[in-house]
């Protein structure tokens, strides 16, 4: 009888979805059909039929994890301690000076290297 039920939820979260989907794909075909109307309605129309579709689509199983799995990840961002301004500043000028730094290096490499080339070649003055 669990199995059954089961397999009937699946269904029904299969329509959901499907319905979901279609409302999506009718906002979409209404915001370019109706062209002649405001802009600002389309925009305000497809944001509501979007919203009706993300709330047909939580009513899922797939929704509801996805629910679930958006909490969890807030959940984790709390407990991260971030860095304060003066350390961000930090290693921010530590990053830049070593692109710099980085970037010469390569420079020089690069004017080695094709001064190599252009005597090997015969193509230097």
């Amino acid at each position: 009888m669990n199995s059954r039920a089961e397999a009937r939820g699946s269904g029904l979260d299969t329509i959901k979805l499907a319905v979901a989907i279609f409302l999506l794909v009718a906002g979409i075909f209404a915001f370019y059909y109706f062209s002649g109307i405001s802009t600002l309605l389309r925009v305000v129309g497809l944001l509501v039929i979007g919203a009706g579709a993300a709330a047909v689509v939580f009513q899922t199983e797939l929704g509801r994890q996805l629910w679930q799995f958006v909490a969890d990840a807030r959940m984790e961002v709390r407990k991260v301690v971030w860095p304060s301004r003066q350390e961000t500043l930090q290693t921010t000028l530590v990053v830049v000076v070593m692109v710099i730094v980085v970037g010469i290096v390569l420079w020089l490499f690069d004017m080695v290297l094709m001064s190599i080339l252009r005597f090997l070649t015969g193509q230097g003055g």
